[in-house]
């Protein structure tokens, strides 16, 4: 893969994580001003399987740790993880890998926005349930949403041998990178 087309993946992923926060900003500030906090009935979108309900999150992605300092350690050894991996591939690198920690990151930041504007917390929304067996989801948001997917791709990737670059690239690369071919010292042998 060309420098020039990494750099061009770069950029959608950099597109991806403003479209992610962009979306899970603007979502955030309608349930802000259209929803009261803690509400006892909840807007339903599906039925009432799918509802909106606005909550304040001090934990991490779908409540978990509230108000533990387990929560701050753990977010920063995630960041530091994504961070190095996509380092690695940061002049290679599919696009659908680069858009996966697109979402990814997106998703972190529009997160961490909402814990700079608000004093620490993020706003929550979406509720999942089945009413029928008693089951219901954690609350979470559009950035929720975005690691988790994004992080669900990034295993699929990894685990179906997407992270490196498939053979025909390394074949040309090797190609590219000898001097001569094999083909080239059999023409030079029956010169001399």
């Amino acid at each position: 893969m060309s420098a020039k087309r990494a750099r061009l993946y770069d950029v959608f992923a950099l597109l991806a994580v403003k479209v992610m926060v962009i979306l899970d900003q603007c979502t955030k500030s309608l349930i802000i001003r259209n929803l009261n906090i803690g509400s006892e009935v909840p807007l339903p979108l599906v039925g009432h399987y799918l509802t909106l309900e606005y909550t304040q999150n001090n934990g991490a992605a779908f409540s978990l740790f509230q108000g533990s300092m387990v929560l701050v350690l753990l977010i920063g050894i995630a960041i530091i993880v994504v961070a190095a991996l996509y380092l690695r591939m940061l002049n290679s690198g599919s696009l659908i890998l680069k858009l996966v920690f697109g979402l990814i990151i997106g998703g972190a930041f529009g997160n961490l926005v909402d814990r700079v504007l608000h004093g620490g917390y993020v706003v929550d929304f979406i509720s999942f349930r089945i009413p029928e067996i008693k089951y219901k989801f954690a609350i979470f948001n559009v950035a929720d949403a975005c690691i988790t997917v994004g992080i669900f791709l990034l295993l699929v990737i990894v685990l179906f041998g997407g992270w490196s670059r498939n053979s025909s690239e390394k074949k040309a690369d090797a190609l590219s990178t000898s001097s001569t071919t094999p083909h080239q010292e059999d023409m030079s042998e029956k010169q001399a």
